[in-house]
């Protein structure tokens, strides 16, 4: 679950983490009150979306201009007219594609002095089960971009859980960054806090883009993109109220309420799978043949028939989608559900693409028999090597 870089903020100023101060506005009205809040002389207007680049972005509308979504106002009346060109208005950014997103509030924030900017990142690495930070000189920048170009000025490291963050870790980041004397000291403090929030909010990514030296001498998080591990929402009730489904995908909202694991993603062909490892593999054959895949869904191994039907409504919901294809192997999960759950689906939303069904495992000749006899035109597959050709082969008109 990704939040936004005011709420962000605020998470990182409870561990006691240097953040500006600022308001997080709604509509334009708000504008003026917010900045005569914080009193300038400087002010920041932030569009507040899921995504990075606001600052080289631009807005579609053309009464927006091509000053971005991150600027830098001198009076109140800059704060005002930048909150009615950037509200309701659609903001494309690098991260977000052609369609943008509506920016649906502001942060209005102090203005910093800035000495030095820096990158630094936390994530969970998979291969060695630790949390990673990763940090780099090279701060506001697109760090993908220092990668490619100039790996050598990126450092990462990993923190054992066993023993937690020790000095020596925050001495190793000062140490990258050129940090000396009292400012080495805060990166310390620094590196430290930032691990206790990471791991008592069960974050899966923090990034702080850039961390700056103020002219006077300190370390500042002068932005902050968190996510948070959604397994772990149960344990955060105050989290998951800063969640906000604007920014969200309406088919993943729904998938989120009957526990589906469902990301959408830009092909043609909609997937059904039981098991993230055969769902990938399910994706990955499509793109082997030819296709792209519409959305990555996994309904579980104990999906009842109104999960299975459920999952069926929202594939058909995406008007990209050209054809189905079911691939469920039944081992927790029984052959004969996924069956009539399909088959309640389509007679609930009716099916105008190609569908194309590959049971196997448990009580598999019920589920086929079941299917057999809906009286529906469903096109069924042997293996999944049979099923990916048949339903690329469907989507292509048969040719």
């Amino acid at each position: 679950m990704n939040i936004h870089e005011y709420q962000g903020k605020a998470v990182l100023k409870e561990f006691g983490l240097p953040v500006s101060r600022g308001v997080a506005i709604f509509s334009a009205d708000e504008a003026e009150a917010a900045a005569k809040e914080l009193g300038g002389p400087l002010w920041v207007v932030k569009s507040q979306i899921h995504a990075g680049g606001r600052g080289k972005g631009k807005f579609k509308e053309s009464e927006a201009g091509e000053k971005g979504g991150v600027r830098l106002a001198k009076s109140v009346d800059e704060v005002k007219q930048f909150a009615k060109e950037m509200l309701g208005k659609t903001l494309v950014t690098i991260q977000t594609g052609e369609a943008g997103k509506q920016v649906n509030r502001l942060y209005i924030e102090d203005g910093s002095d800035i000495e030095s900017e820096f990158y630094l990142s936390m994530l969970v690495d998979r291969a060695t089960g630790q949390v990673a930070f990763v940090v780099s000189t090279e701060g506001g920048m697109d760090i993908e971009q220092v990668a490619h170009d100039t790996p050598e000025k990126i450092l990462t490291f990993s923190v054992d859980p066993a023993t937690g963050v020790m000095p020596h870790h925050g001495r190793t980041v000062a140490k990258a960054l050129g940090l000396k004397g009292p400012l080495a000291k805060e990166a310390e403090d620094v590196v430290a806090k930032l691990y206790k929030a990471f791991t008592a909010k069960d974050m899966e990514m923090l990034e702080i883009n850039p961390l700056i030296v103020t002219k006077d001498g300190h370390l500042k998080c002068l932005d902050a993109k968190i996510s948070f591990d959604g397994n772990a929402l149960y344990r955060h009730a105050d989290v998951v109220q800063l969640r906000d489904i604007t920014e969200e995908d309406d088919k993943e909202i729904e998938a989120s309420k009957y526990d589906l694991a469902y990301i959408a993603l830009d092909g043609t062909i909609g997937c059904m799978v039981n098991g993230a490892g055969l769902a990938m593999a399910t994706l990955d054959i499509i793109k082997l043949y030819g296709e792209e895949p519409a959305n990555f869904l996994d309904v579980g191994g104990g999906a009842s028939e109104e999960k299975v039907t459920a999952a069926f409504k929202i594939i058909t919901a995406d008007p990209n989608v050209k054809g189905i294809l079911v691939n469920i192997f039944g081992g927790i999960m029984k052959c004969d559900v996924i069956a009539r759950g399909v088959i309640a689906a389509v007679k609930t939303v009716g099916l105008q693409v190609p569908l194309v069904v590959r049971l196997e495992g448990t009580n598999v000749e019920e589920g086929k028999q079941i299917i057999r006899e809906s009286g529906l035109n469903v096109i069924p597959a042997d293996d999944l090597d049979d099923a990916a050709q048949k339903i690329v082969n469907a989507v292509r008109g048969g040719k």
